[in-house]
């Protein structure tokens, strides 16, 4: 099924005519549950990893945080499958009945390396994406399941390849043993990418321009008709519904709030990284209903247990609710890339 954005409200760049030079593309990847082949982009989904390849590991450290007990990954799964059965949803064999306190069951912390988890894999065919080493067309990514400093955060690992070259493929990767969160294990996701604009985030914008997009008088005069809610911050409406498209997308503009915007250099040659892939938490929330694809409506707007949790099919929490943006730099993937958590 193909996902389509509903139109924004109002088009930015006709009322601030200095936003349409700032204008960007993004590709929003819609994740659903699925089941992805090697051959498929995904989220969670299995690689297109050659055979001969060896897989990667994270050396750590992975040190106990005293809250987050280390779960297994199948367990995860499986009781995922339990609670997907209780709300009505099919699936659920006599095999699996098992208790929720027998799937909870603590595993010993890693005390050497883990073997990093798949985390999406974007076929260039399907996903456009901002920057695209010569002779690439698949970019891999992975992460380790525990969380790094100085910022609490799954590590990632990127992989760029060509996938002709691969003739022989590993059906069978290494598996960690632990995970530190239960959140850090996706779901396999089929994707449904859809491109759309965005602006910068206000942040980003001179005095100038936000002290126009906190006005209300420019909403009224350009006929947007913006909630009432949005009569005490008018800048909001531009926020949450005119520049940056909620969920997992590729390329646009960077999400800032957790912090105000910070440089974000590569550290090799000093260009301008790239923002490459934003990994979210929620693909909308209660400020960015006007994103939901008119698909999603539905079960959106639905109090039905089998619904619960659309707005999150991956199963990804990332801090308390936010979002992990990869940034790259331009000029080489050889370069490091840089994690931002916002």
């Amino acid at each position: 099924m193909s996902r389509t954005t509903p139109p924004r409200p109002v088009d930015v760049s006709a009322v601030l005519p200095q936003l349409a030079p700032l204008a960007r593309t993004a590709t929003r990847l819609h994740p659903r549950p699925g089941s992805p082949s090697p051959y498929d982009s995904s989220v969670g989904g299995p690689l297109l990893w050659p055979a001969a390849e060896p897989w990667p590991y994270c050396e750590g450290p992975h040190e106990p945080d005293g809250v987050n007990p280390a779960v297994s990954p199948a367990d995860v799964r499986r009781r995922r499958r339990i609670q997907a059965a209780a709300a009505g949803q099919p699936g659920l064999g006599p095999e699996e009945l098992v208790s929720d306190e027998q799937l909870r069951t603590d595993r010993p912390w890693p005390d050497g390396p883990v073997a990093m988890l798949p985390v999406a894999q974007l076929y260039v065919r399907d996903v456009p994406l901002p920057v695209v080493p010569e002779g690439a067309d698949l970019l891999q990514v992975l992460w380790c399941p525990f969380d790094h400093l100085p910022e609490p955060r799954p590590r990632t690992a990127l992989f760029w390849r060509s996938a002709a070259t691969v003739t022989e493929v590993l059906t069978a990767p290494p598996q960690s043993a632990a995970v530190q969160s239960e959140d850090y294990v996706p779901e396999p996701c089929l994707l449904d990418p859809e491109q759309v604009t965005e602006y910068p985030h206000p942040m980003e914008l001179s005095t100038q321009l936000r002290a126009r997009l906190d006005d209300w008088a420019t909403w009224q005069s350009a006929g947007a008709a913006p909630d009432s809610s949005y009569e005490l911050a008018p800048g909001e409406f531009y926020l949450d519904e005119l520049s940056l498209a909620p969920g997992w997308k590729t390329g646009g503009w960077s999400r800032w709030g957790l912090t105000d915007p910070v440089p974000r250099l590569c550290a090799v040659c000093d260009a301008e990284l790239t923002p490459l892939l934003t990994i979210a938490s929620d693909e909308w929330d209660a400020s960015t209903g006007s994103w939901i694809p008119y698909e999603d409506q539905a079960a959106a707007a639905s109090t039905a247990p089998a619904h619960s949790l659309a707005h999150r099919p991956t199963m990804i929490t990332v801090g308390s609710g936010y979002s992990l943006q990869i940034h790259v730099c331009p000029v080489s993937s050889d370069h490091p890339h840089k994690e931002l958590i916002q």
